[in-house]
């Protein structure tokens, strides 16, 4: 959160008094549409309907830095590039981002500074390499992220949608619930009155004529408030811990051999901490064993310590129950469209603007083996902070999961801004 150059009110000073105790975080993986107190409707335009020829696109501005509804990014963290700078460019098939492309462009053709370039989108043939190619080279500018210290290598780690296996009611092995917002839960957009805190929202509960930080993970399930709750039972706590890290997933009904999905509902407002890390601290695991895989092995290793593990990070989230009409679809991200596997990326959006391409250069899961490719950045995620940090969305299922698992690489990023975005050649 970057501090207010202006005289600290009351209100704001409560704010940040709540933001210290821990009551508001970033989305994560959060539709733009979550209903708030008080609610602030977030509208996404429908793509523009194409012309008869293509559009111009418009001229960059001489100076100032970029500004948009979707991020705070200082100019000093992008340095404007040519395509020729990218690693990589020449040899990837963007015709495999240009659904994801099109996607984005539903949730932002309604703004001003995208309206011209999806426009342009509607008339490519979406098939044709080299239309696909000069079109992103024709309407964007990329710009690579930069760390506070000028630095330009990052991290990119990996999600994806997993399968559990579950039940409507509670019995057998089925003990782990997965639970939807309690009534008594908060969410509370500021962004209204404070627009630098576009990116935080505030979670609490009402004591008496106070507003207080919800419960945390440890206190959650002796709370009343969570008794009616239960959307789905499921056979693992391990798994379901997992499920809400990854933000969305599917769960296999044995009883009603039905599949649904589970989509980021909530949170409860306190901040993500990672277990790895918890047991990297305590000797209990190096930082190499410390994957999902590594962690799902301590796990069943150490049945009687799961719940100290699982306490350690206080955050939890709450699902919503939602149809799968189509298996081949995607979960929808923070941006509202569904992600596309190996396509679509979770980002910090204070420095990345939501549905934005991203040009991500990194290596394969535990390998060295170049990873370089066009990505939209589509979702965001609580432990997805700072310019040059990624989370790449590998797809769904248990091979997705094996990739997701392992991977923790090195990186770099370049995002490609519209003209009317982009920051001046420095």
């Amino acid at each position: 959160m970057r501090s207010s150059q202006r005289a600290t009110s009351l209100p704001l000073l409560w704010l940040v008094l709540s933001l210290v105790a821990g009551c508001a975080t970033k989305p994560a993986r959060q539709p733009a549409q979550t209903q708030t107190v008080p609610a602030t409707v977030v509208s996404s335009g429908a793509p523009v309907a194409p012309s008869s020829s293509l559009p111009t696109p418009p001229a960059p501005p001489s100076s100032a830095p970029p500004s948009s509804a979707d991020s705070t990014r200082p100019a000093d963290f992008l340095q404007r590039a040519n395509f020729n700078d990218l690693p990589g460019w020449a040899d990837d098939d963007q015709r495999e981002a240009w659904a994801p492309m099109l996607a984005s462009c539903r949730a932002l053709a309604a703004k001003p500074e995208w309206k011209a370039v999806c426009a342009a989108a509607g008339l490519v043939d979406g098939a044709d390499a080299v239309a696909v190619r000069k079109f992103f080279e024709q309407y964007f500018v990329p710009h690579q992220l930069r760390n506070p210290d000028g630095s330009t290598q990052g991290l990119v780690t990996g999600y994806y949608e997993p399968l559990l296996r579950g039940s409507r009611k509670r019995g057998g092995v089925f003990q782990t619930a997965l639970h939807k917002p309690p009534a008594d839960l908060l969410t509370i957009e500021l962004a209204g009155l404070y627009p630098e805190l576009r990116n935080f929202r505030l979670r609490g509960r009402v004591v008496g004529n106070k507003v207080v930080p919800y419960f945390a993970r440890s206190e959650l399930e002796q709370q009343s408030a969570l008794a009616d709750t239960a959307l789905l039972w499921v056979d693992s706590p391990i798994e379901a811990f997992f499920l809400q890290v990854q933000g969305s997933g599917r769960v296999f009904l044995a009883d009603t051999n039905e599949t649904v999905r589970l989509a980021y509902a909530d949170q409860n407002g306190h901040p993500y901490r990672s277990i790895g890390r918890y047991l990297v601290d305590r000797g209990e695991l190096t930082l190499e064993q410390a994957s999902m895989q590594g962690i799902q092995a301590w796990a069943a290793s150490n049945p009687r310590r799961l719940k100290e593990l699982l306490d350690a990070n206080p955050s939890y989230v709450f699902f919503k129950e939602e149809a799968i009409s189509d298996p081949s679809v995607g979960p929808k991200g923070a941006l509202g469209v569904p992600l596309t596997a190996q396509r679509s990326i979770a980002i910090d959006p204070q420095f990345t603007p939501l549905g934005a391409p991203v040009f991500l250069s990194t290596t394969r899961p535990n390998s060295s083996s170049p990873l370089r490719r066009l990505m939209l950045a589509q979702d965001t995620g609580g432990a997805i902070r700072n310019p040059i940090r990624a989370d790449f969305f590998w797809g769904f299922g248990k091979d997705s999961g094996e990739l997701a698992g392992k991977m923790k690489q090195p990186a770099q990023m370049w995002v490609l801004l519209p003209a009317a975005l982009a920051v001046s050649a420095r």
